[in-house]
């Protein structure tokens, strides 16, 4: 990614000032992924049955709203189908979690649209910079889109959302968190130099980001067919390492994302996978000199054998909500970890570029014999 910071335009003080922010509202999105799991998890995603941007903020408040509010969802195939004879105190509770999660995601939204338009208008902002955070601005309002239409898949004929447009939601969202992750990592760790050195270890981590991403896509499809109550037992499924019935449906590509069982072994093959790769990215760069980018390394394979050890515990103890949402948020810290490894390489290098072979990064030589 271009590097928004470089030039004499900001100050350091305005790069720390921007990058906090940032920062923080990456923390934001975090919880909003984890928040958005929690609704699926408790079955609560449907229970509005309506998208009102503005006048959504105001819950019901009386006797006649809520009755309104749960006759409109009594009217959908999930109450119909499955919620049958459910109580207004009952139907108050999934509502809550819904309220909750849209309600969060609009403060997010101003949190971020609010002071970047101040500093646009206080011209505290470079032009690679700004136009990248008008690129988040743009991604987040598509995102409200994209999880309105996400609901609207699950009120007429289904009995849940499409598992399609929930990995589409989730997916959208981590791209808005990466980016926004990245973009602050450059304003509070810039480099000072060309992207050179590390070559090989930048490359491996960038690789290992994309398979962690592509295994959280993979966990979301899980969570939309409820894949995770398929089979509860590790590391074998029922009896059998691959499942029966992997690759009953035609054509074979949606066993990938239509059969339960195949979801749930994909996600585990995959998960394991994302293990091995940062165990061996961990062993062949044990020799990098301290630093920052080796604290990241040793914070990267300490969250991936915490993830798998979560994963394995909400399989076993059949996906209780508690479980399963430490999962999805140790999946999101997996994913930073792994970036900013990716970020720490690029700025380790470029930094000792310009510096002696004295300095407290090491060489780029040092840093090259630590992966070879």
């Amino acid at each position: 990614m271009e590097q928004p910071q470089r030039g004499p335009d900001l100050t350091p003080a305005q790069r720390r000032r921007v990058g906090r922010w940032l920062a923080v509202w990456a923390t934001m999105v975090l919880l909003t992924v984890v928040i958005g799991g929690i609704t699926r998890l408790t079955e609560s995603g449907l229970s509005i049955t309506e998208w009102r941007p503005v006048s959504g903020v105001i819950p019901p408040l009386t006797a006649k709203q809520w009755s309104e509010a749960f006759s409109q969802y009594q009217q959908i195939p999930e109450y119909q189908q499955l919620n049958r004879g459910m109580t207004l105190p009952e139907f108050k509770r999934i509502f809550l979690w819904e309220y909750v999660h849209r309600l969060w995601a609009r403060l997010v939204g101003l949190v971020l649209a609010v002071p970047l338009f101040w500093f646009l208008a206080r011209r505290m902002l470079t032009r690679p910079l700004a136009r990248r955070l008008l690129l988040i601005l743009a991604l987040t309002g598509a995102q409200g889109v994209l999880g309105w239409l996400m609901v609207q898949s699950g009120l007429t004929e289904r009995t849940d959302v499409s598992q399609y447009r929930l990995a589409a939601h989730l997916g959208l969202a981590l791209v808005i968190y990466m980016l926004t992750v990245w973009t602050a990592a450059d304003l509070l760790a810039p480099s000072r130099g060309s992207d050179g050195g590390e070559p090989r270890l930048g490359r491996v981590a960038a690789w290992l980001t994309a398979w962690i991403y592509l295994t959280a896509i993979a966990g979301a499809f899980v969570a939309g067919l409820d894949a995770g109550r398929v089979y509860n037992t590790f590391p074998l499924m029922g009896d059998r390492l691959v499942p029966r019935g992997y690759a009953q449906l035609t054509p074979w590509w949606r066993n990938l994302f239509e059969n339960a069982a195949a979801v749930q072994f994909n996600h585990r093959v995959l998960a394991l996978a994302v293990l091995a790769g940062v165990c061996i990215v961990w062993w062949r760069a044990r020799r990098m000199p301290a630093g920052h980018a080796r604290r990241v390394l040793n914070l990267l394979i300490a969250l991936a054998a915490l993830q798998v050890a979560l994963g394995v515990g909400t399989l076993l103890l059949v996906v209780p909500v508690w479980l399963a949402a430490l999962h999805q948020t140790g999946a999101v810290l997996l994913l930073t970890a792994s970036l900013l490894l990716v970020h720490a390489v690029r700025v380790t290098s470029a930094g000792v570029a310009g510096a002696t072979s004295e300095g407290r990064h090491g060489t780029v030589a040092d840093g090259a014999a630590a992966i070879d």
